[in-house]
């Protein structure tokens, strides 16, 4: 159900205790390894969602370093009543990207009620031509797609081009999401930072930088060959701090929306590793 551009939107964080490893000039020289909770809840449902009741919680673990790639865990697990049942909705998803060689694999195992359903997985490689796929679930085959960014790519892209105000931009990706056989084309709106509030509920979670300013971002998700004026598959809204660290999602699915509020962060160490 969660693009695996979301799991990268958690891991994408930027600090001063950065990946002493990665060459000063690379914006990956400030990712840290953490884990962010997210506390879950149906925020608006349409009648044709048959939705009448949905919550959860989301957990994002990120590990690595620019040297020897970057390790996402990502579970996210929904309790859906659709009136007549309820049920468990428990998505699996492990990414591993080398931006320094250009290299992305993806395995996503989505569950019902503890029953498999669907099991994506396959590896991509940024080449001249284009981004190659080698894709093992659901189907083996091999594609060829545009070149894109792949998911850290993209959300350190967001992070500098906040740091440099620019408040629209547009960018191909490919994250091995779906079905795991094509791009999507995103549009990232950054506001203006701001400080937070004190009445923002899930601010003090953030710890060390709860009380630090923010942009509003907004990446909206397209197919690779809609018009201009098509309606986004996928939107997702969300705080942004410098560091890199998230909180007070909104994920717009178009029939149902969901809010998730960061309910803990910690931050893992991790050790650097020379490049070779």
């Amino acid at each position: 159900m969660v693009r695996s551009s979301l799991a990268a939107l958690m891991m994408a964080s930027v600090s001063a205790s950065a990946f002493a490893a990665a060459p000063a000039n690379s914006p990956a020289s400030g990712l840290i390894a953490h884990r962010a909770i997210y506390d879950l809840e149906l925020k608006d449902a349409s009648e044709r969602s048959g939705i009448s009741g949905m919550s959860g919680r989301m957990v994002y673990e990120f590990d690595g370093n620019y040297c020897t790639g970057f390790t996402t865990n990502f579970r996210f697990v929904t309790q859906i009543d659709t009136g007549d049942a309820v049920r468990v909705s428990d998505q699996q998803t492990k990414t591993f990207e080398d931006i320094k060689d250009r290299k992305f694999t993806f395995d996503t195992k989505s569950f019902t009620d503890d029953q498999l359903d669907k099991e994506v997985n396959g590896a991509a490689e940024d080449q001249t031509a284009g981004v190659k796929v080698d894709l093992k679930q659901p189907a083996s085959k091999q594609l060829q797609l545009e070149a894109s960014r792949f998911p850290t790519e993209h959300m350190l892209d967001v992070i500098q081009n906040a740091k440099a105000g620019k408040r629209l931009f547009e960018a191909r990706v490919f994250d091995g999401s779906d079905d795991g056989d094509k791009t999507l084309v995103t549009t990232t709106v950054v506001g203006k930072q701001v400080t937070p509030s004190t009445d923002e509920a899930d601010a003090g979670n953030a710890g060390a930088f709860s009380k630090a300013a923010f942009w509003p971002v907004t990446i909206s998700y397209f197919n690779e060959n809609t018009k201009t004026d098509a309606v986004p598959v996928y939107r997702m809204s969300f705080k942004l701090y410098e560091n890199g660290i998230t909180r007070d999602l909104t994920m717009d699915y178009g029939d149902f929306v969901l809010s998730g509020k960061l309910a803990k962060l910690e931050l893992l160490d991790a050790k650097a590793a020379a490049c070779k």
